[in-house]
Formats: C-alpha cells, sequence, structure tokens
C-alpha cells in the first residue's frame, strides 16, 4: 500500500495523474516565453540570483556603463530596487535614477550568467569583476585563477553572442516545473 501510494504522490508531482491539468494552465497556451508572466513579472527561476533574489552579488548594474563609471562597484542594501521579480543594489541615487529610467538597458544579459558558458548552454556562476560592454548590453564572465572566459569570449565575439542568446532563449522557454497543488499534496500526504 505505501508502495502504491508513493507511486501516485510521485505521479501528482511530476504531472502524470492528471495530465489534463497542465494542458489548461495559460502558460501551457501562451505562446509567450515562460519567463515572462502575463503582469509583466518574470519567472526568475533561471536567473543567476541568491535566496533573496539578488542580481550580479550585490553589484551595481549601472556601475558597469560609461554613466555609471564605467566599473564594477558593490550596490548598497540601502539603495536598492525590485524589477520583474529581481533585486538590483546601487553604490549611489543617482545609478538608482538612472535604472529607473531604462532598467532593461542596464540589466546583465543570460539572466546573469557567464556569457561564454551561455554559449555552451550551460549556467556558469560569475565573478561580477569580469565583464564586457558590447553593443550596449552587459555580459559577465567565470573567473578563476587557471580559467578567464571573458578572454576566451573576446576572442570569438559575434559567433558566441550568436549561441549565447539561442542558448538563453531555449531556456526561457522550457515550461515551469509542475507545482502540487494544495490538495493533491494533501491526497498525497493522506495515502502515505
Amino acid at each position: 500500500m505505501l508502495r502504491s501510494s508513493a507511486i501516485v504522490a510521485f505521479s501528482i508531482l511530476a504531472g502524470l495523474a492528471f495530465p489534463h491539468a497542465a494542458a489548461a494552465s495559460p502558460q501551457a497556451q501562451s505562446s509567450t516565453p515562460y519567463a515572462l508572466q502575463q503582469d509583466g513579472e518574470r519567472d526568475v527561476k533561471h536567473f543567476n540570483l541568491d535566496k533573496n533574489k539578488l542580481a550580479i552579488e550585490g553589484y551595481d548594474p549601472v556601475a558597469y556603463f560609461p554613466e555609471g563609471g564605467g566599473k564594477p562597484l558593490k550596490g548598497s542594501d540601502k539603495i536598492s530596487v525590485t524589477h520583474k521579480g529581481v533585486v538590483y543594489r546601487f553604490a549611489s541615487e543617482a545609478n538608482k535614477t538612472l535604472f529607473l529610467k531604462t532598467p532593461d538597458r542596464f540589466e546583465p544579459q543570460y539572466g546573469g550568467w557567464c556569457a561564454y558558458a551561455m554559449a555552451q548552454g550551460e549556467k556558469v556562476e560569475i565573478d561580477p569583476k569580469s565583464f564586457k560592454i558590447t553593443d550596449g548590453k552587459l555580459h559577465l564572465f567565470y573567473k578563476s585563477f587557471f580559467n578567464d572566459t571573458r578572454e576566451k569570449w573576446i576572442k570569438d565575439e559575434a559567433a558566441l553572442a550568436t549561441k549565447a542568446n539561442s542558448s538563453w532563449k531555449s531556456i526561457l522557454e522550457k515550461p515551469a516545473p509542475k507545482q502540487l497543488d494544495a490538495s493533491a499534496a494533501t491526497f498525497a500526504a493522506t495515502e502515505a
């Protein structure tokens, strides 16, 4: 009995027991990428964020750009903004103001993951001090003592950017994991 209950619970979790429920969800019927929500919010599960949804390890996204100083600066926890589900910190009120005028312009590419790794379809952590602005877009990179992906990116930037853009689009279009609703969770728990 316990084994069959576990299978039922797993089937519910995986969405196998009620496949018609997934088909009825708004995301399943929408042609909008899964990472974008109806109200302009995003499903940020694919973004490189900490447990508090903080981006770029707390670095100021505007600071990377010429108008923000052109170098990475740690943001202040007292100067922050939540934009479409992502928390950004700023080194100054002026940078925060610039961000609020055109936030999409200052957000890092590929959800803040390493641009070079994204060209291979992988999500890899970044060193917030390793970056490149190209065509007004912020690209971040992994860097360690033995591996500098920024240097590799620069050697073939156009081709790698095309691959990274395609990989990121594919990641964003992946369906959200099926979620167990409260009634199914209760059913699974009582059957065990």
